[in-house]
């Protein structure tokens, strides 16, 4: 996959002398750096601009799940927002209010509240992961952020860190202790699916190459079937995908996959009718969700989730699978059980970090369940 670097950095003063500016300014020679005493939201995307702010919110966040869908309890470390690899089913498109690529580059305030909220819960095990507000490793290449998170969790022994990505950026990755506190994480598709809306993502070739060369390095991994869209064949091209998956990595490296089927606020589907025309993914059959989103019906996606997770149980019948943000109606159709029969979806998850990866005890009630 290439990237094409911005061409121009807009940086707060706050920020301008930090180290993420820094790194910016040492990694991109090509780019114009232009300091601003505040920015301003944008009102037209550009491809070529990065912008860096003195972030005043909180930097540790929790999944934004809704009550009546089982949530895995995942903390978000808010590092920026926006991403160019522009996905047609992206939820950035409608969730945020200014369209460039936005880093925050007040750090110094991002290590002390993460670090003030592990010394002050150091009794459970913290699932925490960069790639919810934008792709953990898209700028990677100019921020060297990896190369400071990475080795900060090999010493923390009660949190694990997880950078989900779709491109192959895994360069700064390499050669870092780690500590196997580390799970890089893929999105996966169908080759037809990303070809059609992610077409500026990494191949999946390249994605499973990334991942098994993180492997080689020590790295605990994860697959992330989200969205599942529907299409004539997805039968085919899930199969094919789960089929190169397994043939390129070993199961016992993966410490989760999860699955969730495409979702979306009602107001994205004109957004991604005006943006992306040539999509089809908002025109089939959908129903309002418990959460206020559009679904597949529910007899549709159980179907995806027990197809792909017969799939999965062939190759690893102890690895860890899960769907994300659905009932416990979908989660028995599919997988034959609910969440709170196994301790909740957070328990399960947190079981397979003590199992696969051999961080925190392994409680009494695990072997219970």
């Amino acid at each position: 996959m290439k990237i094409r670097p911005p061409k121009k950095v807009l940086l707060e003063s706050a920020v301008a002398d930090g180290a993420l500016a820094a790194s910016l300014r040492k990694n991109l020679p090509g780019a114009s750096f232009e300091v601003l005493e505040r920015l301003k939201d944008a009102s037209r995307r550009s491809s070529d601009v990065l912008e860096v702010v003195d972030f005043r919110g909180k930097f540790l966040k929790s999944c934004p799940g809704t009550r009546r869908y089982h949530c895995c309890g995942y903390k978000i470390l808010h590092l920026g927002t926006q991403c160019s690899i522009d996905c047609t089913y992206c939820i950035l498109q409608a969730y945020l209010n200014q369209p460039n690529l936005r880093l925050f580059g007040n750090l110094e305030e991002m290590w002390g509240e993460l670090s003030g909220f592990l010394s002050e819960n150091p009794s459970r095990i913290h699932r925490i992961g960069t790639g919810e507000f934008t792709d953990s490793l898209l700028l990677d290449p100019f921020t060297g952020i990896s190369r400071m998170l990475v080795p900060y969790f090999a010493n923390t022994p009660h949190a694990v860190l997880e950078l989900k990505t779709k491109t192959d950026f895994i360069g700064n990755l390499k050669g870092l202790d780690h500590g196997g506190h580390t799970i890089v994480a893929w999105s996966l598709n169908p080759d037809e699916v990303r070809n059609r809306e992610e077409p500026f993502s990494a191949a999946i070739s390249e994605r499973l190459d990334a991942a098994r060369a993180c492997a080689e390095e020590g790295y605990f991994l994860a697959f992330h079937f989200d969205p599942i869209i529907d299409y004539p064949g997805w039968k085919s091209g899930y199969a094919k995908t789960l089929e190169h998956l397994f043939e390129r990595i070993d199961p016992a490296r993966i410490v989760w996959i999860s699955l969730g089927a495409l979702r979306f606020m009602p107001d994205l589907k004109t957004i991604i009718q005006k943006r992306h025309p040539s999509s089809r993914i908002v025109y089939g059959e959908f129903i309002r969700g418990l959460d206020g989103k559009m679904r597949y019906f529910r007899d549709i996606r159980a179907e995806f989730y027990s197809f792909i997770l017969d799939r999965i149980r062939r190759a690893d019948p102890e690895l860890c699978a899960y769907l994300c943000m659905e009932s416990d109606d979908v989660w028995r159709d599919s997988f034959g059980f609910s969440p709170e029969e196994r301790g909740g979806l957070d328990r399960m998850l947190d079981r397979a970090v003590e199992s696969r990866m051999g961080i925190g005890p392994l409680r009494k009630e695990a072997e219970s369940t």
